[in-house]
């Protein structure tokens, strides 16, 4: 028997997504957003709050990278979740090093293994949010994530998803299937 549970959100998994933009000062920010993902090959998409000191940032600058949160990067990433922007400097209080991406107008955060650099395509204000979507034009990845073919390796990289429903980080998990291949039984 099925549970009727109103209207909590349970689609999972949810990267950890940690968007790094410049002010108009050039100066560095970073936030955890939740709300996010690939959403086409060559295109990734974020949900926003409209107060958000990254909002601001991507309205002047119209560029960000994304980094993929991992197991190393835990603490890191969930203190740019928790404090605002707008109240302090993040990337200087947490004492971490940052360059300027060579592609976009965005910070790089060099402790991360794994960066998209994106600009811009759209940005659309609606239900109280901010909707972007960002072209990605650049993937860095360290040696460390990646196979022996060049690609990256999920279980070297080990990223990290919130789980809304227990408000909790959690790690993908091992291969249980075979994409575009295990459906064929069925035929």
């Amino acid at each position: 028997m099925k549970k009727t549970l109103g209207t909590t959100p349970v689609v999972a998994p949810l990267p950890v997504l940690i968007v790094a933009t410049y002010d108009e000062q050039g100066t560095p920010n970073a936030m955890n957003v939740a709300w996010g993902g690939q959403c086409g090959y060559h295109h990734v998409a974020l949900n926003l709050s409209l107060n958000h000191k990254t909002t601001e940032n991507l309205k002047h600058t119209k560029a960000f990278t994304l980094s993929i949160a991992t197991i190393d990067t835990l603490v890191l990433s969930d203190y740019f979740g928790v404090v605002s922007g707008h109240k302090e400097n993040k990337i200087e209080k947490a004492g971490i090093q940052v360059s300027r991406s060579r592609f976009v107008n965005a910070p790089i955060i060099e402790k991360y293994p794994l960066i998209l650099e994106c600009k811009v395509i759209e940005m659309q204000e609606a239900l109280g949010e901010m909707h972007v979507v960002g072209e990605v034009v650049n993937v860095l990845a360290d040696d460390t994530v990646l196979d022996g073919q060049g690609k990256v390796d999920l279980d070297k990289l080990q990223p990290i998803s919130y789980d809304s429903t227990s408000h909790s980080y959690r790690m993908l998990g091992k291969i249980v299937g075979e994409a575009f291949k295990d459906g064929t039984k069925i035929k």
